[in-house]
């Protein structure tokens, strides 16, 4: 750990508090705050946390992120599955688990803390989250909440907080909820929310098909099913690949993958697609006629995780404009999964500034 004048030195912002962007994600959590050469550092993790007992001093030891799913995969804890801590005792892991991501970077308590919120109507779940940040070692300075699919849109649409003043849809690709929602200057019109169509659902149909594509020999995980579709989904050129399984008793199985990664993605864009077409932007037009009318002539910008496979940006403007009749035009940040936090951080830029 950085001593405090290691830590003064990496976080120099010319004497005011230091502007930190967290996206506490059901799957993934992102940071970013300042790096030490007056850049943006952005740390991605898991949102699991594990807990053993030292052997020697029979002490509790804690394990976050990646290393707690490798090294403990039978009792790691997702604790945001649902998005949210929505129980007493998810809120207390997920404490345990953003105090130990805080302390592992050094964050500093002299802070101007914005983190992303999801468009769930669960005052509980949202009343848990902003006790876990405003609770935390960081955020002295001021804590503050913004629409999750908001801060994704900031670094799609400019370099600083350009989104702000214009109108247009933003599309949350999550893996617990479809988010939607037009902005106009920064005013919600219309949010959307719906778990018709989600991350969370692909990896469990991507999982049964891949039983069902080799017969039943083949049972996998669901996060072994999450790294197929990050590593291997391509709605432009998808190759089939070859996997490894170890059986019981001994040997090995090895398979190939053809169908069961990219039929589950294809139907889950069919279904954003009607969700958005029919629902949202339906109700969006009866209540804010103008607005809409002004949006769909902006791009529609495209957020979280699922809108980093490759493809998916075009074919969901096709598909779209398919289903409107008229031509739409979407765009996503170079790295979606990151945008929230990174939004979140130029946010906390401008109020960390004006403090």
């Amino acid at each position: 750990m950085a001593d405090e004048s290691e830590q003064s030195d990496a976080f120099d912002t010319d004497g005011g508090p230091v502007p930190i962007g967290v996206k506490l994600g059901s799957t993934r959590t992102v940071l970013a705050y300042p790096d030490e050469n007056g850049g943006v550092e952005t740390v991605r993790t898991l949102t699991c946390l594990a807990t053993y007992e030292d052997a020697l001093t029979g002490d509790q030891r804690v394990l976050y992120g990646e290393e707690a799913a490798r090294q403990y995969p039978d009792r790691v804890q997702f604790m945001l599955r649902s998005g949210l801590p929505e129980d007493a005792d998810r809120a207390d892991l997920t404490k345990q688990f953003f105090e130990e991501l805080c302390h592992s970077r050094d964050l500093p308590e002299d802070s101007a803390v914005v983190y992303a919120i999801p468009t769930i109507d669960n005052a509980r779940g949202l009343s848990n989250l902003n006790d876990v940040i405003e609770g935390s070692s960081i955020g002295g300075e001021l804590v503050r909440s913004f629409p999750e699919s908001l801060c994704g849109a900031i670094p799609a649409t400019g370099e600083n907080l350009e989104a702000i003043d214009e109108i247009f849809i933003a599309v949350n690709l999550g893996s617990t909820n479809l988010e939607a929602c037009a902005y106009r200057h920064g005013e919600q019109l219309s949010p959307f929310v719906s778990g018709a169509a989600t991350g969370n659902e692909v990896d469990r149909q991507i999982a049964n098909a891949v039983e069902e594509e080799t017969q039943g020999r083949v049972n996998i995980d669901l996060t072994t099913a999450r790294e197929y579709k990050e590593e291997h989904a391509d709605f432009d050129s998808f190759e089939a690949f070859t996997d490894i399984i170890q059986q019981p008793g001994g040997g090995s199985h090895e398979f190939t993958i053809e169908r069961s990664v990219m039929e589950p993605l294809d139907d889950y864009l069919d279904q954003v697609i009607d969700e958005l077409a029919n629902n949202f932007l339906s109700e969006l037009a009866n209540a804010h006629m103008k607005p809409y009318q002004l949006a769909l002539s902006r791009p529609i910008v495209l957020t979280g995780g699922m809108s980093c496979i490759p493809g998916l940006v075009d074919e969901f403007e096709a598909r779209l404009s398919e289903e409107l009749g008229r031509d739409i035009e979407a765009v996503a940040a170079e790295r979606s999964d990151l945008a929230a936090a990174e939004g979140a951080y130029r946010i906390a830029s401008r109020l960390a500034n004006n403090s």
